[in-house]
């Protein structure tokens, strides 16, 4: 599903204008966004998680070298389901 189908989803549901709908579905990845880059977890209760991890720097290999390289330390997003949705999801 796309962010367009999900406007127009909210758009048949909802009876807002698409203007509305679409305004809606940005401010809300929006605040996920800023909330996510501030390092704070977002918890959407009957949906699941977004985790900020940090991993570690670390070396690694270049796979058509093989010369040594150093990664960065850098920040991931886990997303984990909640309880709820992966039981509704496995009944089905």
């Amino acid at each position: 599903m796309t962010k367009i189908e999900i406007v127009a989803s909210l758009y048949e549901k909802l009876g807002f204008s698409k203007r509305e709908c679409a305004n809606i579905v940005d401010a809300f990845f929006q605040t996920i966004k800023e909330t996510l880059a501030r390092d704070e977890n977002v918890k959407l209760s009957g949906f699941g998680n977004f985790i900020v991890k940090t991993k570690r720097a670390r070396r690694g290999r270049n796979p058509q070298t093989g010369e040594e390289i150093k990664i960065a330390e850098r920040k991931v997003l886990n997303f984990r389901l909640s309880q709820v949705f992966k039981e509704e999801i496995n009944s089905k």
